[in-house]
């Protein structure tokens, strides 16, 4: 039989959407969960609230209202698996509201387009300008009951949504009944300014709040939170019964003493830092080495798009392939209903080890035409 090719696994990642994994604070993580678990009440361990363990979400009313200007009662407030989770729970909510389409922007994850295909939701499609989404045109778009919107940093062209067009989908949902599902996939992580603050403090009635502690601690402790219109909380604990009653509970307690103890603040704080150093190093090496490239999306996050020449983004990223290098090119994220774009490489600064980062930038500069 013939043997299968060995995928070798790439020297370099600058894949986007992935943190620093080595900088995860292992050290205070377990001062946090034996302070956490050893305080825990008998009960806490047992079947309970499907929103989850009351610890977390009082500390995370507490945090977002703080950092984000999130109206955050706890009551309010549903944990779950991930962000895919929470907005595979708002896609069998809203299915079950009457909606039809949940307009989306042109650029994103197809794998959150899917996710409210599967729930059967159609997903038209905003164009994305330097101002972000164009969310005035929602009111034109029939039957369009949701939107799904990065406001803080588009993701991926990087940009934060305007504040008219903030103002804009805020007056339409209003207008209409819809609601406006925010992903404030990485909002803490701003370096020029202080950090865009969340929609969902415009009106907390007609915005889905969805967050993760994916970006800024790990993915692999899947944990993310809803903050949802008074409405919707009922109806939406009833969803996540059906699916997954409730997140671990070791891991939600641990996050509450995390949040509450000042490490996380902590934490944030210096993978802001980090992040930056890196952002800058980036941004300077281009200059010196590719200073015919424009790279674009860097007031925040943990990615860049480096703009290309028309036609040369299939070939740059086939020589980084060669190269050992793995990146993304922005067209792996246009609705597939969007009109064609420029050429351009998203590049994930966060996903690199500090020992791996000088390596990773010397070889993106090798790979540009």
């Amino acid at each position: 039989a013939r043997s299968r090719p060995v995928r070798r696994r790439p020297a370099h990642n600058l894949m986007p959407g992935s943190p620093d994994v080595s900088s995860f604070p292992r050290a205070e993580w377990l001062k946090a969960a034996r302070r956490a678990l050893t305080a825990a009440p008998d009960a806490a361990f047992g079947y309970d609230d499907p929103r989850g363990r009351v610890e977390l979400r009082t500390a995370l009313a507490d945090y977002l209202a703080r950092a984000r200007g999130v109206y955050a009662d706890p009551e309010r407030i549903v944990v779950c698996s991930g962000f895919v989770d929470g907005l595979a729970l708002m896609g069998k909510v809203l299915r079950r509201h009457g909606v039809r389409a949940a307009a989306v922007e042109s650029y994103g994850l197809d794998i959150h387009w899917n996710l409210l295909v599967e729930a059967g939701l159609s997903t038209p499609c905003l164009p994305v300008d330097a101002h972000g989404a164009r969310t005035g045109e929602l009111g034109g778009a029939a039957g369009v009951g949701a939107v799904l919107l990065t406001p803080a940093h588009q993701f991926p062209t990087g940009v934060p949504l305007h504040p008219g067009r903030r103002a804009a989908a805020v007056d339409w949902a209003r207008s209409s009944g819809g609601l406006i599902l925010e992903d404030d996939y990485d909002g803490e992580f701003r370096y020029d300014r202080q950090p865009v603050g969340a929609l969902q403090g415009l009106d907390p009635e007609r915005v889905v709040y969805l967050g993760t502690a994916s970006k800024s601690l790990a993915p692999g402790l899947r944990l993310a939170w809803m903050v949802l219109p008074e409405a919707l909380v009922d109806e939406v604990c009833d969803a996540k019964g059906g699916r997954e009653w409730m997140s671990a509970t070791p891991d939600q307690l641990t996050l509450a003493e995390f949040i509450r103890s000042g490490a996380y603040d902590r934490h944030v704080r210096a993978m802001r830092l980090r992040y930056r150093r890196r952002r800058d190093q980036l941004v300077d090496a281009l200059a010196e080495r590719a200073p015919d490239f424009r790279v674009s999306g860097i007031a925040a996050g943990l990615h860049a798009v480096l703009e290309l020449p028309e036609g040369t983004e299939q070939s740059v990223v086939q020589a980084a392939t060669w190269q050992g290098l793995a990146l993304e090119r922005l067209a792996r994220f246009r609705h597939r209903d969007a009109e064609p774009g420029r050429d351009g490489l998203v590049i994930g600064y966060g996903t690199p080890s500090d020992s791996g980062w000088a390596g990773a930038l010397d070889a993106l500069c090798r790979v540009l035409p």
